[in-house]
């Protein structure tokens, strides 16, 4: 079994910042992939940011110079800092990861989902 928990969500002002976490524990080998995918309402889910184990980011065009990534394979944890937030990022935000656990299998596990909302 692997677990996945999101933390840091919450009510913010345009303009403010937010720090998103994630921790992932379990029967875990290895996790490849890291990603935060965020949902609105009426909304399909859609990649905000990812990173791979080597480190190499990708962030969505919307979120660029904005929102930063990072990970640490010792905690098994991935954040994703929040600045200059909109409202338009308003969503549920998701961690997603790609996990081998120890008997060699491989799957996407996803959290449960934190609310970050951005309203004056």
């Amino acid at each position: 079994q692997v677990q996945v928990v999101e933390s840091g969500g919450g009510l913010v002002e345009p303009g403010e910042s937010l720090r998103l976490s994630c921790v992932v524990s379990g029967n875990i080998f290895r996790i490849n992939d890291m990603g935060w995918y965020r949902q609105a309402p009426g909304k399909q889910r859609e990649l905000v940011a990812s990173i791979i184990r080597g480190g190499s980011m990708n962030y969505a065009d919307f979120v660029k110079g904005r929102f930063t990534i990072c990970r640490d394979n010792n905690k098994n944890t991935v954040c994703l800092q929040m600045n200059n937030l909109k409202p338009g990022d308003t969503a549920v935000y998701y961690c997603g990861v790609d996990v081998e656990t120890e008997d060699y299998m491989s799957a996407v596990y996803w959290g449960q989902g934190t609310q970050v909302t951005v309203s004056s």
